[in-house]
C-alpha cells in the first residue's frame, strides 16, 4: 500500500507549491485551474480584505470539512490539500469510491494575512485558534458561519507543528502528530471522541509503514477556546493533524507527503466503513508528544561544570523565502534532550565568529571548535 501511494504522489505532486512559504499568490492560479472540475467560492474576507475559498467536490452523503493555514506560518498542509486535490480530480478507481461516497470541503488558507506575513496569528495579531467562543475576528466567523451551513459528519483541523517535539522518550521526531481533542473539561471518551480516535487509529497503522515509531498524539487537555474542542464539543468527530519534522527536511517535502498519505488513508477509510468509533482502542497505544528537541546539540562543552548548546531555528520570512537562524535557545545539561544534529565539543570551548564564549540567545551561523569552523 506504502509504495502504491508513493507512485500515486509522485503523479499528483502539486509541483508550483514548494517550501514553507505559501500564500495566496501561490494559490489563486490553481484555484482558477480547479473551477474545471470542482465547485470554487470566495466565502469570506480577512482583516486586510484578502479572499477566503472553499473548494467543495464530491457527492456523497458523507459531509467533510476540513481547513488549512488557521495559522499563518504552517504550510505543509496546504500543500498536501492541492495534491490530494490534484488526486480526486482524476478519475480512477480510488478517486471515483470517495468522491461518490463523500463530499469534501476544503478551506485551503483561512488565514492568507498571516500566510502572507508568515505569521501564526492574524493581521489583528488574533490567534484563530484560540478565539472559537469569541469569534472576534472575520476569519473565525467564516469558518463558524460555514461549519454551520455545511454541517459536517467530519472535520479535519490541519496545522504544522515545530521540530521541537519527540514521540515520547524514544529519540525519534514527531514527524506527524494527530489528537482527538477533548469535548469537556473531564476529557471523557464520548463517541464524538471515538470516531476520530478511529480515524487516527486508521492513520497511523498505515503510517506504521512508512515512518515508524514516528506518530505522537498531542496533548488534549480541554480548552474550549481552541477550534478542535468546540466543534468536538458541539459533536462533530474532529480530528486534528499536525505536520511535523522529518530528518533533514526543513522545507516539510518529505512530511508532505506523509500529510497527504495520511489524508488519503482518512478519505478511503471514510469511504469505505460506517465510522462508529468501534475500533478505536489503536488511539491509545500511540505514544504522546515531548518537547525534547532541539535542532542541534553541542555536547560535552569545556566550560565550568560540563555541559551542553541547544540551537533552535529560527524561520525568518526574507524576500518571499523562508530562512533558518540558528539561535542560542539553552546552555545547560541537555542529557534529556536529543537534536535533530549533534557536535560534539569534546571538552573544548565553542566560541562565536568574534572569537568569544557563546551565550544564550545570541544567533550565530557557525561555531569555532578545537580551530576548526562548523557551520550550522
Amino acid at each position: 500500500m506504502a509504495a502504491k501511494h508513493q507512485e500515486t504522489f509522485n503523479l499528483v505532486k502539486e509541483k508550483t507549491l514548494f517550501g514553507r512559504y505559501i500564500c495566496n499568490d501561490h494559490v489563486l492560479p490553481l484555484l482558477d485551474n480547479l473551477k474545471s472540475v470542482f465547485r470554487v467560492t470566495e466565502i469570506g474576507r480577512s482583516v486586510l480584505n484578502k479572499p477566503i475559498y472553499a473548494i467543495e467536490l464530491g457527492n456523497g452523503p458523507k459531509r467533510i470539512l476540513m481547513w488549512s493555514q488557521m495559522h499563518g506560518n504552517e504550510s505543509t498542509t496546504t500543500k498536501a490539500v492541492f495534491d490530494i486535490l490534484n488526486l480526486l480530480s482524476l478519475s480512477n478507481k480510488d478517486s471515483d469510491a470517495i468522491l461518490n461516497s463523500c463530499s469534501i470541503a476544503i478551506i485551503p488558507i483561512l488565514n492568507p494575512d498571516g500566510a502572507e506575513q508568515y505569521t501564526r496569528v492574524n493581521a489583528n495579531e488574533v490567534d484563530l485558534n484560540r478565539d472559537a467562543v469569541n469569534l472576534s475576528q472575520p476569519e473565525s466567523i467564516i469558518l463558524r458561519d460555514y461549519y454551520n451551513k455545511y454541517q459536517p459528519h467530519f472535520c479535519f483541523n490541519l496545522h504544522g507543528q515545530r521540530t521541537i517535539f519527540g514521540v515520547g522518550d524514544t529519540g525519534k521526531s514527531a514527524t506527524v502528530s494527530f489528537l482527538s481533542p477533548a469535548a469537556d473539561p473531564e476529557r471523557t471518551v464520548n463517541s464524538t471522541r471515538k470516531v476520530a480516535m478511529e480515524l487516527i487509529s486508521a492513520m497511523n497503522d498505515e503510517l506504521q509503514r512508512v515512518i515508524p515509531g514516528q506518530v505522537g498524539i498531542y496533548d488534549d487537555s480541554f480548552n474550549i477556546n481552541c477550534v478542535g474542542d468546540t466543534f468536538q464539543n458541539l459533536g462533530t468527530p474532529t480530528v486534528l493533524f499536525e505536520a511535523g519534522h522529518y530528518d533533514d527536511d526543513y522545507n516539510r517535502e518529505e512530511t508532505r507527503y506523509f500529510i497527504f498519505f495520511s489524508l488519503l488513508r482518512a478519505l478511503s477509510y471514510i469511504s469505505e466503513n460506517e465510522v462508529q468509533g468501534d475500533r478505536s482502542e489503536g488511539y491509545f497505544s500511540i505514544p504522546n508528544n515531548e518537547k525534547n528537541f532541539f535542532d542541534i546539540i553541542i555536547r560535552n562543552v569545556m566550560e565550568g561544570p560540563e555541559f551542553d548548546i541547544g540551537i533552535q531555528y529560527q524561520e525568518k520570512l526574507d524576500q518571499n523565502t523562508i530562512k533558518f537562524i540558528p539561535k542560542v535557545e539553552k546552555i545547560s545539561n541537555l542529557s534529556k534532550f536529543f537534536a535533530h544534529k549533534v557536535f560534539n565539543a569534546n571538552k573544548h570551548k565553542v566560541l562565536s565568529a568574534k572569537g568569544t564564549l557563546i551565550s544564550e540567545g545570541i544567533e550565530i551561523d557557525f561555531v569555532e571548535i578545537n580551530s576548526k569552523k562548523f557551520s550550522l
